[in-house]
């Protein structure tokens, strides 16, 4: 079970000079508006509370001035809350003392901006590997980690190279591998593709996704794009007015939103090229268990064939996906062996689909399969199976 990396409660941001008394009437009632009006205090972020869990991908949408850059520099706390709380694995970040909190993003946070901020008089190895000098490695030991994360992001090849030597998509992916050097569990990225045109953005897309899948490192990535969001969000939250309107993945949000801001969001989008595989899977192939003892293959071909089934998937203990038979061969099987088992040399061998599988590349996987194909969880765990017919179906309805 995922747990929860960041919890952000009841947190505040009030530009002006009574921020406290601003925030009780912000709690009384009172709207943005007035206290402009009235107090001359203009709510940055307003009694914001929501979690991200470990290793997702928690995307801060909204438009201009809704207030998502604010609210994550009150995380990292580049800006001071005035009221709320912070926690960072159980750390209240608004308490700490500047010593610890410069040591928090030296080592276990890493942020990456629009602007690809590297300094062009250092080398791209010697960009990447700023944030090991600033936390005080040694140059031997910095230049390593830079160089391996380069070749994460395919630029390994341009580490004596400087930032005017290459294309903007290309120093982009520099200001990510800074960002990774420090291995940091936590990234906040913010509109840090927006800089870029659509081919090279959806090329970063495509190289945060690839991280992401080896990595599972928690992620806080603000845009204004809704394609962007949906396409790399595991959730997403909307914003409007300093205010977190609603929390939840792309198709709770395109299902049951809030209101109309939230709605109007995804008006132009064609909402089912953002299907994965973990909101394309069902429980429609019956699922049998290798505890020790292999499924009975008579057994197994009577139950499909009073259901109407025409394959089964077999999982061990632990729900580690193991194989597929179709009822077609079972049946050959059991003839004049009614005493046979499904072991797993009988077995037709698939290799499961992970749950944030994009729909494009799952037709591909159902075209080149016969029958259905198995869906896991980041930890490898079968979790459901889609097939040929299940994927119709939800594209009609989308």
């Amino acid at each position: 079970m995922q747990s929860e990396k960041v919890v952000v409660r009841n947190l505040f941001k009030v530009f002006g000079s009574q921020p406290q008394a601003a925030v009780e009437r912000f709690k009384q009632g009172w709207s943005k508006e007035r206290l402009l009006a009235e107090r001359n205090a203009v709510v940055g972020v307003g009694d914001v509370s929501f979690s991200v869990m470990k290793g997702e991908i928690f995307v801060l949408m909204g438009l201009s001035g809704s207030g998502k850059s604010t609210l994550i520099r009150l995380i990292n706390r580049l800006i001071e809350p005035s009221a709320g709380d912070v926690f960072i694995d159980g750390q209240n970040v608004a308490k700490l003392s500047r010593e610890k909190l410069i040591e928090l993003r030296r080592r276990d946070m890493s942020m990456v901006f629009q602007s690809f901020a590297l300094m062009p008089s250092r080398t791209i190895l010697e960009n990447a590997s700023f944030g090991l000098e600033v936390a005080g490695d040694g140059r031997k030991l910095r230049e390593k980690v830079a160089m391996q994360v380069l070749e994460q992001v395919g630029l390994a090849s341009f580490a004596h190279k400087y930032p005017h030597e290459l294309s903007g998509g290309m120093q982009q992916r520099v200001g990510l591998a800074r960002a990774l050097a420090v291995d940091p569990s936590l990234m906040i990225m913010d509109e840090a593709f927006s800089a870029l045109d659509p081919l090279k953005r959806r090329e970063m897309q495509d190289v945060l996704l690839q991280l992401q899948r080896k990595d599972r490192r928690t992620i806080i990535f603000v845009s204004h794009d809704i394609e962007e969001a949906m396409r790399i969000g595991s959730r997403i939250g909307i914003m409007e007015g300093g205010r977190l309107i609603q929390v939840g993945t792309p198709q709770e949000l395109i299902e049951n939103p809030a209101n109309e801001y939230v709605r109007n969001f995804f008006d132009t989008v064609d909402t089912s090229r953002y299907l994965t595989a973990g909101q394309l899977k069902s429980d429609s192939v019956p699922v049998y268990v290798h505890n020790g003892k292999a499924p009975d293959a008579g057994q197994v071909c009577r139950e499909l064939l009073a259901n109407d089934k025409h394959y089964a998937f077999i999982v061990d203990q632990r729900n580690n996906f193991q194989g597929s038979i179709s009822l077609e061969r079972i049946a050959l099987l059991v003839k004049g062996n009614d005493q046979l088992r499904l072991e797993a040399d009988l077995l037709k061998q698939i290799e499961p689909v992970p749950e944030d599988l994009p729909l494009d590349q799952v037709i591909q996987r159902l075209v080149n399969n016969e029958g259905p194909i198995p869906v896991v969880d980041h930890q490898g765990l079968y979790t459901g199976a889609i097939s040929k017919g299940r994927l119709l179906s939800r594209l009609q309805e989308e």
